[in-house]
């Protein structure tokens, strides 16, 4: 591959795009340029028209009206075939790949090669070439390996190999760090870097302010279906851009209201979770939220997952408002006061078929009961007050749940969590996948239940979250606790050294975290 020196020519430009579906204006006159050599950032709310446009690139939507060029060369890109056969590659958030096939065999297919009379597969020339592939590209896996037993950072890594293999220019990649730890997004950086210096160009659609920032030479801006403007990133600020994402002046991205902490709600003793997590101790008070930080495989998750029932409890003592519980699975949870909202909102936490209605009444059929069954009449009166209560934007109550976006469905699954009357929230990576409108109004709706007497706990992997809404901060490391902070006087570095305590701190860089 022959490097280049940095961004360059125009390889890619959008102009005057528009695009409606029926009854809505999805984008309108919408310019986007990519230049030889750059990372460049698409951003804005869901609903800004980024998905719109990167699907009339690829193919999958027909524009309206507007001209796409391909080094300075008009095209029309009717399907993905076209889109593939012009250099562009995409990278989606739910990753393509076969995991039922090898790594190799996944980068080669539809274009296997093939050698003698009778054109068999040369499967021999397929392994050598894709072992020096992923040489030279730094990507350390085993070419015959079945891609189902790979890590979602190693799939990811084999979606870009195949990009290239197919001799993509251009790469779209959609919030590609959003199952990826701390390791495996620089890791991911490093070879967006690499690319970068050999020519590529690359799309990077993220609501991740801290990782466009790292990463892009320049950001684009939609909001509702139009061109907000672009900046070079050096030249700009996160202030500016998130200011240009919802259109006003926002001046807090995290917000922690000071409420009065009342008696303590829950008291963990001693808890162990079969392997996952040892010796757990911690309290929390009515009106107070409890962040929790750690690396992948701390034992975050599981530790919500054991309060909630879902794991069992090897050994310890759980107390709500100073009464010791038992909690045998979700049921007896709720019963006891817990609500959880889990970090898979698709396979743990929605129904995607089912409508708003539905999905929040789901564990609390009983509160509507009548003598002839469910009264729906009452059903619908509480679910129309929490759209309200929590502001939720769907066109009624009976829209199918998956159709609204991502930070409406996270308000779904919260909506249900609260009408259980919980004591205890717990939630899970709330803000993932969310865009940053949303997210502030999230972080809204917990400081509202705080006031209102809840006791929260939260996980997330963004520090700079968990730091600016906890009210006290627990670490995690390698299944123990490593450290107990206030929110209002810690600093990144410690809350790091706290997570690598049990794991040995290699190398620490507090600007991947």
């Amino acid at each position: 591959m022959k490097s280049s020196q940095g961004p360059g020519e125009v390889i890619l430009l959008m102009k005057g795009i528009s695009k409606t579906f029926p009854g809505v204006q999805a984008l309108k006159k919408v310019d986007f340029e990519l230049k030889k050599g750059e990372v460049h950032a698409l951003v804005g709310e869901n609903g800004a028209g980024k998905t719109t446009l990167m699907n009339i690139l690829n193919g999958m939507v027909q524009k309206d009206e507007g001209e796409i060029l391909i080094s300075n060369k008009e095209v029309e890109v009717h399907t993905p075939l076209d889109a593939r056969n012009m250099g562009i590659s995409f990278i989606h958030q739910e990753l393509e790949l076969i995991l039922n096939l090898t790594v190799k065999e996944n980068i080669f297919l539809g274009q296997e090669l093939r050698r003698g009379l009778f054109r068999l597969i040369d499967w021999k020339a397929i392994g050598t070439q894709t072992e020096d592939f992923l040489k030279k590209l730094g990507i350390h896996v085993d070419p015959n390996e079945k891609v189902a037993n790979l890590t979602i950072a190693e799939q990811q890594l084999v979606e870009i190999a195949k990009a290239l293999h197919i001799k993509a220019k251009i790469i779209v990649m959609d919030e590609p760090t959003s199952s990826l730890t701390g390791d495996d997004v620089e890791n991911l950086f490093r070879i967006i870097r690499d690319l970068k210096r050999h020519g590529y160009s690359i799309i990077y659609v993220s609501h991740i302010m801290e990782e466009i920032f790292e990463i892009s030479d320049r950001i684009t801006v939609l909001r509702g279906g139009n061109y907000v403007g672009t900046e070079v990133t050096k030249h700009t600020s996160q202030d500016k851009i998130f200011q240009m994402i919802v259109g006003k002046e926002v001046k807090k991205r995290y917000i922690r209201e000071k409420v009065k902490k009342g008696a303590i709600v829950l008291e963990v003793k001693g808890l162990s979770g079969n392997g996952a997590f040892q010796d757990i101790h911690f309290e929390l008070r009515k009106g107070e939220l409890l962040g929790i930080a750690g690396l992948m495989g701390s034992g975050r998750t599981e530790l919500l997952e054991t309060l909630f029932g879902a794991r069992k409890i090897a050994q310890g003592e759980v107390f709500v408002n100073g009464k010791k519980v038992k909690i045998k699975d979700p049921e007896s949870a709720i019963k006891c006061g817990f609500s959880y909202i889990s970090e898979n909102k698709r396979d743990k936490g929605l129904f995607p078929t089912l409508n708003v209605t539905k999905n929040i009444v789901v564990s609390t059929l009983d509160q509507h009961l009548g003598v002839l069954g469910i009264n729906e009449l009452s059903e619908k009166s509480a679910v129309l007050k929490l759209i309200q209560q929590l502001n939720i934007k769907t066109p009624s109550q009976k829209q199918i749940v998956a159709y609204l976006s991502g930070g409406n469905q996270q308000k779904v699954i919260l909506a249900r969590g609260i009408k259980t009357k919980p004591t205890v929230v717990m939630l899970n990576e709330p803000t993932r996948g969310i865009d940053i409108g949303a997210k502030v109004e999230i972080y809204r709706l917990l400081n509202r239940l705080k006031e209102e007497g809840l006791g929260i706990i939260m996980v997330s992997s963004e520090l700079p979250e968990i730091m600016g809404v906890s009210d006290r901060i627990i670490v995690m490391s390698a299944g123990k606790i490593s450290g107990f902070f206030e929110s209002s006087s810690v600093t990144k570095q410690e809350i790091l050294e706290a997570m690598f305590k049990y794991i040995g701190q290699r190398g620490i860089n507090e600007d991947n975290y």
